[in-house]
């Protein structure tokens, strides 16, 4: 290839991610060339239903020694989708056109010509089917990275990471452990050191209510305390723990770049009602910068034309502006 392209994983063809795609593409002009994995006829159909225009530079696969990207144009590699009516209900119909491109994508990557890969969403109850909580889960995986991975939800005034991902509440306290929160901790600090040139100032969040419990070896004192003290002995400037409740309160918020939590929801729900869905999800471990939209498939929006871009037009610009 004679440019570092940022990769475009479609994900569930049945989703508002066809949507959102053709109109980032149409509303900002990438400086690098984007090099999409997906159908080309769910591609067509949903310029005519936007009804807007382009060209495509397409390619049948990647083994193809002519693939010569053009950033004037849309280039696309194939990859075969059968559908009767452009939307149908998400199943497991489109399981194998999935892994089809993703393994595409992994190809590409192999052979290091990535600027970033940037995901649409997936079904979780028929793509991942109980094998992995999330796309975070699978990528790490494949990649062997193990527990060193965080995701970050980053927005360029507040971000927030949690220790734990996509796991249900009642495991969230047994999962909390000393070694995972230094590891994730020193992955966010490198990153902001690499990429933005900028000493993270982070808050951490407790895991119990005001940060204190009733038993005598809580948490907070057996795991979270003992991660942040050794954390400050390395120099990472950070302070803690912080009670979820109040963390966010504007006048404190603003005192930091990233506010981690000990779970999902304990930070993925503040973020989005601050920024909306204006934040964009970073995995960081991987030997690469993966980066996905802050939205699933939302199959209900679908085909209504209202669905917001805004979440992937900043994914292709953090891409941008990296490496």
């Amino acid at each position: 290839m004679n440019y570092k392209p940022i990769v475009i994983v479609w994900g569930e063809p049945n989703s508002i991610f066809s949507e959102i795609l053709i109109k980032t593409i149409n509303d900002y002009k990438s400086k690098k060339p984007l090099l999409l994995i997906g159908s080309k006829k769910l591609f067509l159909s949903q310029i005519r239903r936007l009804k807007l225009k382009h060209n495509i530079n397409l390619f049948n696969d990647i083994d193809d020694k002519k693939i010569i990207l053009k950033k004037n144009k849309v280039n696309l590699i194939n990859v075969h989708y059968n559908f009767n009516k452009p939307f149908e209900k998400i199943s497991v119909k489109s399981n194998d056109y999935i892994k089809k491109c993703f393994d595409k994508a992994y190809k590409i990557i192999s052979k290091n010509e990535v600027s970033g890969l940037i995901n649409g969403p997936v079904s979780k109850k028929y793509f991942l089917k109980g094998k992995f909580k999330g796309i975070t889960e699978m990528l790490t995986k494949k990649y062997n990275v193990k527990k060193k991975y965080a995701m970050l939800i980053y927005q360029k005034s507040l971000s927030t990471s949690p220790i734990t991902t996509h796991l249900p509440i009642q495991k969230v306290s047994i999962s909390i452990k000393k070694k995972d929160i230094i590891d994730k901790v020193i992955l966010i600090d490198k990153f902001y050191k690499k990429y933005f040139g900028l000493i993270p100032r982070i808050g951490i969040c407790g895991l119990n209510p005001h940060c204190e419990s009733f038993h005598k070896k809580n948490e907070e004192i057996k795991e979270i305390i003992p991660a942040i003290n050794f954390l400050k002995k390395k120099k990472i400037n950070i302070k803690g723990p912080f009670s979820a409740d109040t963390i966010f309160i504007k006048d404190l918020r603003k005192k930091f770049d990233v506010i981690i939590g000990m779970y999902h929801d304990q930070v993925l729900a503040p973020i989005k009602s601050i920024h909306g869905f204006e934040a964009i999800n970073i995995t960081l471990g991987l030997p690469f910068i993966r980066v996905s939209p802050d939205h699933g498939p939302n199959f209900n929006m679908i085909g209504k034309n209202q669905s917001s871009p805004l979440s992937l037009i900043n994914s292709v610009k953090f891409l941008n502006h990296i490496n």
